[in-house]
């Protein structure tokens, strides 16, 4: 199966409405650019963010705006960063999954509407099932597939290869260790999906 494929018009919007109807809010945007505006109009300033690893936000230019805009926001991810102590610094982390806006991607996200995610350490997706105030998720919809088996075997079989072929450059490896899977949210318009008519991630 190819896991990084480019959906129809179609199948973009009737996932989305899927999604929509499992409780997440869903906007479709065309590009990184857009998806950026989209991003920024979600946050007032002041507020306390923090995001998870994600290729995707540092391919539409989060990761940098946050780091080019110290000013605007209290980044609980920068904190943690700039702790010297790593006892600290780990309950910096766990503490930042409570985070009033908490940013990152998805995985997978099934034509039925779920929502998968993966993680290592789970310092991610911890956030994701009710930790985070406001959780912002970002994602190309190359991660479409068509069912909830596929999902999970997209994270398997072509995520887990590439992000641990990612980290091995920094000396380390990864592992699939925890998996989140939103199927539905109760609470009205904690999560927003924003979904690029782009491939981005993996």
């Amino acid at each position: 199966m190819d896991f990084n494929s480019m959906p129809s018009e179609e199948t973009i919007q009737s996932t989305a409405a899927a999604i929509r109807n499992r409780g997440t809010e869903v906007s479709i945007v065309d590009d990184r650019t857009q998806a950026l505006d989209a991003v920024l109009s979600k946050v007032p300033i002041g507020a306390e963010v923090m995001n998870g690893s994600s290729t995707t936000l540092a391919e539409i230019g989060f990761v940098e705006y946050l780091k080019n805009h110290p000013e605007k926001y209290n980044n609980l991810h920068a904190a943690a960063l700039n702790e010297s102590n790593q006892m600290r610094r780990m309950e910096l982390m766990r503490k930042a999954v409570t985070a009033d806006y908490f940013f990152a991607s998805v995985n997978a996200i099934a034509e039925t509407g779920e929502l998968f995610a993966a993680d290592a350490s789970g310092s991610r997706v911890g956030a994701f099932p009710f930790a985070a105030k406001k959780l912002i998720l970002v994602t190309g919809v190359n991660k479409i597939v068509p069912t909830w088996n596929d999902g999970v075997n997209r994270i398997r079989e072509f995520v887990f290869p590439l992000e641990d072929k990612r980290v091995q450059a920094m000396g380390m490896r990864s592992h699939v260790s925890k998996i989140v899977i939103i199927e539905t949210e109760m609470t009205k318009e904690r999560i927003s999906l924003i979904l690029v008519r782009e491939k981005l991630g993996f």
